[in-house]
């Protein structure tokens, strides 16, 4: 009688790798990109026309005519800052609110890139609508502008909400600096961006009662009330009812928990029927465990095993806040599930070569990928960059994997030779990083290549790859930055 397998670490009873079956074709070439660039073109355009038609009614509806001193010169400023302004907001809001049809065409990194972005512009247009609005009323009453604003908040109806929803929007767009986000926690940070939906909602009726170009126009109404509904039922279903009624339905528990290294854990959620999830290798999930301490606190953790009907796999690195609770979680929590995201998927593949490349706490997607990915033996290489593979995530069942499936596996260990390298120190230091990765992976040129880690690290790897003639669009990474 033999007895089980131990972890090489941890000293644990090791589960059998069972992998699931590879996918049995996937579609190749460029033809693919030309449909994701069509969905993206008939959403962005879209968004211009909103952009345009507003625009379009400040016009038709005098906007411009009756300009002739300076106080009707900010009263028309006031009224177009104003419209654009609230278009802008509501797109930006869409953009964050992880719908998954807008993922599906932009990945998590590219719409939160363009809703920070348009944080500022929006802010500023604010401001100048708040300052021309004040500044004219000041010029008809004959009055500084603190006085006029003062008399405004107490006889203008729904004034004082636009106010606050004014207010509301300098601390999200503050928050949102790069300075203040390394300050916050993410809980904090995901607190205080609840705000920008409040802003939102306060400035409704300050905008359908008040506003000059929307106020008794029955056209410029029924546009904004049913945009404000659009955005607003995505928000609610997608980020708020469909991850609770969902993962009700499936009946989404925690049914093992089991020590990868001494800081990594693999948490398995079980449930029924998991495959209407649609959930893909290289995705990822927003968990929220049921819990009386964790339950308001959610994180984004990718998917480390392909999915399969009635299981998930999540393998959790420790980090120091909530992610040091989950290490020891019991089976049985229920489990709340908000997505899949992410466009880290076989989708965006284009080569018959694939080149996985990952570091730490990267490798679940990079494992899940290896799994099911549609390849022949030879066809796809993985190279995990590592400091000590005794204590590395995932590192055996990388390796199991490519020995079963005939994928050639590189790992990279040990200290890095210079801080702006990304390979491990060794007898060819003097070749630079481009060079070391072409003599390990020789069709690099004509590959595939997905990427997960730290941000410096892809970074470094993304250079390596311009340099060794690697098309942009096959380069695929996708980091969870907030």
């Amino acid at each position: 009688m033999t007895s089980a397998k131990t972890h090489p670490t941890t000293g644990q009873p090791q589960r059998p790798l069972v992998l699931v079956e590879p996918s049995p074709r996937v579609k190749l070439g460029t033809g693919k990109w030309l449909k994701i660039s069509r969905g993206q073109d008939l959403a962005e355009a879209i968004g211009w026309l909103s952009l345009l038609w507003v625009i379009f009614t400040f016009l038709i509806d005098g906007g411009l005519a009756a300009i002739s001193d300076l106080h009707s010169v900010l009263s028309a400023v006031d009224r177009l800052s104003a419209l654009t302004a609230t278009d802008l907001l509501l797109i930006q809001t869409l953009l964050i609110a992880r719908v998954p049809w807008l993922d599906k065409l932009y990945g998590h990194d590219r719409a939160t890139l363009t809703h920070k972005r348009l944080g500022k512009p929006v802010l500023y247009l604010v401001i100048v609508h708040f300052i021309s609005v004040t500044w004219s009323y000041a010029i008809a009453d004959s009055k500084n502008i603190v006085d006029e604003f003062l008399i405004m908040i107490n006889s203008i109806p729904d004034l004082l909400t636009g106010t606050i929803a004014f207010v509301l929007m300098i601390i999200v767009v503050v928050t949102s600096i790069k300075i203040s986000r390394k300050k916050l926690s993410y809980e904090a940070w995901y607190l205080v961006h609840l705000l920008a939906y409040g802003a939102v909602m306060l400035a409704i009726p300050h905008q359908i009662n008040v506003g000059t170009d929307i106020a008794g126009k029955p056209l410029a109404q029924a546009f904004w009330i049913s945009a404000y509904l659009f955005v607003g039922l995505n928000i609610l279903w997608f980020r708020l009812l469909s991850p609770i009624v969902l993962s009700g339905l499936h009946g989404l528990r925690v049914s093992d928990a089991v020590a990868e290294s001494s800081d990594a854990t693999s948490i398995y959620v079980s449930g029924r029927k998991l495959k209407s999830f649609q959930a893909k290798s290289g995705q990822f999930f927003i968990i929220r465990l049921v819990t009386p301490g964790q339950w308001w606190r959610a994180h984004p953790f990718s998917l480390s095993a392909a999915p399969s009907n009635t299981t998930l796999r999540f393998t959790v690195g420790n980090r120091g806040d909530d992610t040091a609770l989950m290490q020891s979680i019991k089976p049985g929590t229920r489990v709340i599930l908000e997505g899949p995201y992410g466009v880290f998927t076989e989708d965006r593949r284009t080569q018959e070569n694939v080149v996985l490349v990952a570091a730490g706490i990267g490798a679940p997607p990079i494992r899940a990928l290896a799994e099911n990915i549609a390849a022949r033996p030879g066809d796809v290489s993985i190279i995990y960059r590592l400091r000590n593979r005794n204590d590395a995530a995932l590192a055996e069942e990388l390796a199991e994997i490519a020995k079963r499936r005939g994928f050639y596996f590189h790992i990279l260990e040990g200290s890095r030779k210079h801080p702006k390298s990304w390979w491990p120190a060794g007898a060819d230091d003097h070749l630079p990083d481009d060079e070391r990765l072409v003599s390990i992976c020789p069709k690099i040129a004509k590959s595939d290549v997905f990427i997960c880690g730290p941000a410096a690290f892809t970074q470094a790897v993304e250079k390596s790859l311009h340099i060794a003639g690697t098309p942009v669009k096959q380069i695929h990474s996708e980091e969870f930055a907030w």
